[in-house]
């Protein structure tokens, strides 16, 4: 039980979670309501550019401020090794987090843009990768696959048994990228009790109406839309060099028009496109995302695609190399804000028989796209294009 005056850490991570500030506050709220000193410690490997620094104005981004929730940031790169999995690999550990009398985890569940398996996107994520700080997520993406899908739950495992884990606090998301389940776990449940849940949030996910599509515009791209820029689960591009990849969507050409401003200059993801406007390339910072990219050691993800000067030109160049003879009659193109808001969606008169059966969805309205004479594509998702 949380005593009065115990130091108790709150993880949290780098994900644009609906509501996040909102349950960061409540929680903190509880704490002081037990008589404890909550604290809140930034749980994302080495994202903010692996520096400490740029981990609190992640946190800021989603309105994760001390003023705004009630609780301090001790955010450091700092880590300890709590032990040894397989004999000889170490598990690192935020070293404030470690000192702390509890902390309690709070992330996002949901299914991974990089493996499938029992543990993805989640608390036992976000404590081996999450608190791992750099050197942790360094360590366990230098494995590569077998580092995400066997040492994770391994790791976690450990850190269970050696940190001062309270519990967590486990978050699914509707298709619509709202709140849809709040589960908190005791700590002895978090293993037992995540795979379940990972199951419910696949059948919550969002997919595409259709699966053959020559082009897919995406307006933007970041890292509170997903950890890699644009989620693979949405457009079954994993861009990792000899894993399989999904069968559906089939998608020829992606042409993303931008990065959001969230996203700090990180442009992890951009590799999963095959054509930009300079309007993107512009906004990347390379050491930001080239920390992170290296980190995950998945480099194609970071590989720049061919620029364009404008939104018109990306997609014509993108059109010209889908594979086939297209006509302006027959282009199955699908634009959509981001691979999270996929309420919406622009898709062209040849891919209206395609659609999902067994999808329930109403067309609003007939449209032209309209550029500006700089080439800039104006019709837009709630542009009232």
């Amino acid at each position: 039980p949380i005593q009065a005056g115990d130091r108790i850490g709150i993880a949290v991570g780098s994900r644009g979670i609906a509501n996040l500030s909102l349950m960061v506050k409540t929680l903190v709220s509880f704490l002081h309501e037990k008589g404890a000193e909550p604290v809140i410690i930034p749980a994302m490997g080495s994202h903010g550019g692996a520096t400490a620094e740029g981990q609190i104005a992640v946190l800021a981004s989603y309105g994760v401020t001390e003023t705004n929730v009630g609780a301090p940031i001790l955010s450091s790169m700092e880590t300890v090794c709590l032990g040894h999995v397989r004999g000889d690999i170490p598990v690192y550990f935020d070293r404030v987090a470690a000192s702390l009398d509890g902390i309690i985890l709070m992330n996002r569940v949901k299914p991974h843009t990089d493996f499938h398996a029992p543990y993805e996107s989640g608390l036992v994520k976000q404590m081996v990768i999450g608190l791992g700080n750099h050197l942790g997520a360094q360590l366990v993406h230098s494995y590569g696959l077998l580092g995400l899908q066997e040492l994770i739950p391994e790791m976690g495992a450990l850190i269970l048994t050696k940190a001062p884990i309270l519990g967590g606090v486990a978050v699914l998301e509707n298709a619509k990228d709202q709140t849809a389940v709040i589960k908190v776990l005791a700590r002895e449940e978090i293993l037992p009790e995540e795979p379940g849940l990972l199951e419910k949030a696949r059948q919550l996910l969002p997919r595409l109406p259709v699966s053959d599509i020559d082009l897919l515009i995406v307006e933007e791209m970041g890292k509170n839309i997903s950890g890699v820029g644009m989620d693979p689960n949405i457009t079954g591009r994993m861009g990792i060099r000899l894993n399989r990849q999904p069968e559906h969507p089939l998608i020829r050409r992606i042409v993303c028009l931008d990065l959001t401003p969230e996203s700090h200059g990180n442009a992890l993801g951009v590799g999963l496109a095959d054509v930009i406007p300079s309007r993107l390339a512009d906004k990347i910072d390379y050491r930001v995302t080239y920390a992170n990219v290296i980190t995950s050691t998945f480099l194609e993800r970071g590989f720049v695609p061919i620029v364009q000067p404008s939104d018109r030109a990306a997609i014509e160049v993108a059109l010209q190399c889908a594979g086939r003879k297209i006509s302006a009659d027959d282009a199955r193109i699908v634009q959509i804000k981001n691979t999270l808001e996929l309420t919406e969606m622009f898709i062209s008169k040849p891919l209206i028989d395609q659609m999902d059966p067994h999808c329930t969805w109403e067309k609003l309205e007939e449209f032209d796209y309209v550029f500006s004479p700089e080439g800039e594509l104006l019709s837009r998702l709630g542009s009232g294009a």
